[in-house]
């Protein structure tokens, strides 16, 4: 495994600030290419995924989600509403995947039975890694968890683990937009102060719910990292009174722009810069 670091501005002595990406052989990544495609197929044609989640998936990519967003967003400002969108972030979701309760998901939710599922379970157990730097490494270490970050199957794994996010989110009448680990979450009202309120309540419990749901899952949701904005016209905007809001055990203070999936917006729906 070779730590990378995550943005280029950020300090190369924390440990915190780098991505364990998995050096994989060559080998095994055509491997799981062919399996990539067997199992797409066969989630695509049985539409098993969460219908908003665009990771990995034929004719969607980072741009085909952030079309979406950005047109509803855009819609909701022409309709003269406001929308507090919620950006959460997920600490190493990569990396603490339950290997149990995915294999359980690709059986009971999936259909993957017999040998295919034994694939997966032979896939998945007796990994081990190391973090080599130059020509230091670490000692080797069992993987009891997660897949493996840089390979193929790895987000099309998660996506099948996460899938049950959606229904969730439903259920507060919340919008969702989702890309592997990036969770977007969206809803759009009027400017009257009772608008405001129930719109607010129904952010929170929903990240109340997702935060539930991701515990019992063991995956964890970063409360301080999560990022918020309330955007729309500068006329709907100056109309409503609100700051912040409660994530879990964090007060989230609502930014003036966000970054998602390279690109950044700000509370105007201007884009600011476009990251590659």
């Amino acid at each position: 495994m070779k730590p990378i670091l995550k943005k280029h501005n950020l300090d190369p002595s924390s440990c915190k600030n780098y991505r364990p990406v998995s050096n994989l052989p060559f080998v095994s990544k055509l491997v799981e290419r062919v399996v990539a495609q067997q199992l797409t197929f066969h989630l695509d044609r049985y539409s098993l995924l969460d219908k908003f989640q665009s990771a990995y998936r034929p004719k969607h990519s980072c741009e085909t989600a952030l079309l979406r967003l950005m047109n509803d967003l855009l819609c909701s400002a022409d309709a003269e509403k406001v929308t507090l969108v919620v950006l959460l972030d997920l600490s190493a979701a990569f990396d603490v995947i339950d290997h149990s309760t995915l294999l359980t998901r690709l059986q009971m939710e999936v259909g993957i039975g017999g040998s295919a599922l034994q694939w997966f379970h032979s896939y998945l157990s007796d990994r081990t890694q190391r973090v080599m730097v130059n020509q230091a490494s670490s000692v080797t270490v069992p993987l009891l968890c997660g897949v493996p970050q840089g390979s193929v199957l790895g987000p099309v794994l998660f996506s099948i683990y996460t899938s049950q996010l959606g229904p969730l989110i439903e259920k507060h009448n919340v919008n969702r937009k989702m890309f592997a680990d990036d969770t977007e979450l969206y809803f759009s009202f009027s400017t009257d102060s009772e608008s405001v309120s129930e719109a607010v309540c129904a952010v929170e419990d929903c990240c109340l719910e997702v935060k539930s749901w991701m515990l019992r899952n063991k995956l964890k949701l970063n409360d301080e990292k999560t990022e918020a904005m309330l955007c729309g016209s500068k006329l709907s905007l100056s109309k409503v009174s609100l700051d912040s809001i409660q994530v879990g055990q964090a007060r989230i203070p609502l930014s003036s722009s966000v970054r998602n999936l390279g690109l950044y917006v700000d509370n105007l729906l201007c884009l600011i810069m476009s990251v590659l």
